[in-house]
């Protein structure tokens, strides 16, 4: 047997799959992994179908269908105000993280250093060492892990390749505002620094608070990789569609990698996507209160439990303090929930070097309320 020297020796079976694993081994109701329990618009599944039967099963272009490209176009014209070229700046990915691993790839070299915020998504930290770059990890501060641009500013140096933002951000749910746009311009104006805004869950913003995307800000843009999610968008995550809006130069580098990483996605879910776009615009902008509906619900039943928590501001996601209940570490934590609670969540440490300062974790509300009522149930019970 040969065992081959590891590229990523930090890295083991995700937290996603080892949670949602155990969630079904003891049958408990999963609320760990991020994914609805419902599917997206029926439309827009019939539309799949109807496409495979017409025929449309061979390769899409590589930078995707031309009708999917012009949709995103006009909503990204239509929401942020910026006339992107179908052409040149719209690249269609299978799946966001393909998305951003293209985007890292593509422009990060042996000993940059990229900025990330903790918790951090966890595909970052190992795109950038399978590159030979240095993940630089910020831990953005309980309780409302706001971003402390003076600890940024302090942190850029000659090395600074890439920031990565993450807004809405998962695991917490915070969100960019305008002011931290303008921070960020004036830290990165002179340089050559770029930037990477993970935006998949842009349309699910809540109490009527806009989305801040760096596709708004002029001198932002120009330096920018903007990737986004048809699974969260339309509830259909096993589809594995996204997409990178990113200025034509840095866009040519993204191809360059993305061409030989997945070549072209799904021709039949990329022609049904932009049907519904086309035929069912509404949706974006009926998806904050859909969501807004399952958050302040979930967040309701679990008022009378020994949980501690502020409704998140973004995302489907809620993190919970549970310092109240144990003191076990959040991973251990999380296995105890699922044996004695029947309830799956995720510990936040996983997105972090360090652990936080409080004991939090995750749960997903992108479930019928019936079945957060069942997990509320169980959580109050604790």
């Amino acid at each position: 047997m040969i065992y081959p020297h590891t590229k990523l020796p930090k890295v083991g079976t995700t937290i996603f799959s080892v949670m949602s694993q155990m969630a079904a081994e003891h049958n408990a109701i999963n609320l760990s992994q991020g994914f609805p329990d419902f599917d997206g618009p029926s439309a827009l599944l019939e539309a799949v179908g109807r496409y495979i039967a017409q025929g449309a099963n061979q390769y899409a272009p590589m930078t995707g269908v031309p009708a999917l490209r012009e949709q995103i176009a006009q909503k990204v014209a239509l929401l942020y105000g910026r006339e992107v070229s179908v052409d040149h700046e719209i690249t269609v990915t299978s799946g966001a993280t393909e998305a951003l691993f293209a985007a890292i790839a593509a422009v990060v070299r042996a000993d940059d250093e990229v900025i990330i915020f903790d918790p951090a998504y966890d595909s970052y930290e190992p795109a950038i060492e399978l590159n030979g770059a240095k993940a630089v990890r910020l831990q953005l501060q309980a309780p409302d892990f706001r971003v402390n641009w003076d600890e940024v500013s302090a942190h850029i140096t000659d090395k600074t390749r890439l920031i990565i933002l993450n807004s809405p951000h998962n695991p917490t749910g915070t969100t960019l505002d305008a002011d931290d746009l303008e921070r960020l311009a004036e830290l990165v104006e002179g340089t050559d620094i770029l930037l990477l805004g993970d935006e998949v869950y842009e349309h699910i913003v809540f109490d009527n608070a806009p989305h801040h995307s760096l596709l708004t800000h002029a001198q932002l843009y120009e330096r920018s990789f903007v990737v986004s999610s048809f699974g969260k968008t339309y509830h259909t995550t096993g589809w594995k569609v996204g997409y990178c809006v990113a200025p034509p130069a840095l866009s040519v580098e993204l191809r360059k990698v993305h061409q030989y990483l997945t070549f072209s996605t799904s021709t039949p879910m990329q022609l049904a996507l932009a049907d519904i776009m086309r035929d069912e615009p509404q949706h974006v902008s009926e998806l904050p209160a859909f969501y807004q509906h399952k958050r302040d619900l979930f967040c309701d039943l679990i008022q009378p439990s020994r949980f501690k928590f502020t409704p998140t501001s973004g995302t489907y996601f809620q993190c919970v303090d549970y310092s109240a209940i144990s003191d076990l570490p959040d991973v251990e934590f999380c296995k105890w929930l699922i044996e004695k609670a029947g309830v799956a969540a995720i510990p936040v440490s996983v997105f972090c070097k360090a652990p936080p300062d409080i004991r939090l974790v995750r749960f997903c509300f992108a479930k019928s309320d019936e079945t957060l009522r069942a997990a509320a149930e169980r959580i109050c019970a604790i």
